[in-house]
């Protein structure tokens, strides 16, 4: 990697993700090279104390690293959840241009290219994807679709069709006036909320959205009642200030 900054600071959500982690780097890696990008990728592998013996991940990103000079590691025990997580390999990231995605492969690795050439076409302070195509059940579809729903309802000035959909990327100066402070699953929605009431420019293209068929997924029924209470709260201390 040159010693300039990179083009690209792709930020790799790889929680428990494990032996699914060095296949999607691949396919990260080959995307951004046909496109001709410089990058270094940030793979985030916070691991819970209870775990740290037999979760693997952070084992098998410390190696990846050591093998590619692209790649540079964030391994904490873990403070939070994915918010927590998300916001670590963040400040770790050193390009203009920082984007974040999940390492499990169910958010196509390619379309990092896409949504970084949908930010530079469209000059947006943030661009990122929509689902249209969802292979991951109808649980999964149906808590997207209430959340969403009253998301807009409580957040009037949020148009974007898929709030939580991933790669999302920032430019530097959008990332800074975000000021990120969420721990959990709320953090997709802050990024959002903060961003459509700051009247930034945000991007969106469409993609499908795959089934993890080697790890259960950490959305369930409770999720919604943990995304409803996030909501109405951040409600609140909006209307406060």
């Amino acid at each position: 990697m040159s010693q300039k900054s990179p083009d690209i600071s792709v930020v790799i959500l790889c929680y428990r993700s494990e032996n699914l982690v060095p296949i999607f780097i691949a396919q990260m890696e080959e995307a951004l090279e046909r496109r001709g990008l410089d990058y270094e990728l940030v793979l985030v592998g916070n691991y819970l104390a209870s775990m740290e013996k037999t979760d693997h991940t952070p084992e098998i990103i410390r190696k990846l690293a050591k093998q590619d000079p692209h790649i540079k590691v964030v391994v904490k025990e873990k403070r939070g959840m994915m918010g927590w997580d998300m916001r670590t390999g963040l400040e770790a990231a050193t390009a203009d241009v920082v984007s974040v995605i999940d390492g499990d492969g169910q958010m196509p690795a390619a379309d990092i290219v896409r949504v970084y050439d949908r930010l530079k076409s469209g000059n947006y302070d943030i661009a990122k994807t929509y689902r249209i195509v969802r292979y991951d059940g109808s649980l999964r579809f149906f808590i997207s679709k209430i959340y969403n729903f009253l998301l807009k309802t409580l957040f009037p000035k949020v148009t974007v069709r898929d709030v939580n959909s991933k790669p999302k990327i920032f430019t530097r100066e959008a990332l800074q006036k975000l000021q990120l402070s969420s721990d959990d699953w709320f953090i997709d929605a802050e990024i959002i909320i903060r961003a459509s009431y700051l009247g930034m420019s945000i991007g969106e293209i469409p993609t499908d959205f795959y089934l993890n068929k080697y790890r259960a997924s950490f959305v369930n029924t409770s999720t919604i009642f943990e995304f409803i209470k996030n909501l109405l709260r951040y409600r609140i201390k909006m209307f406060l200030k």
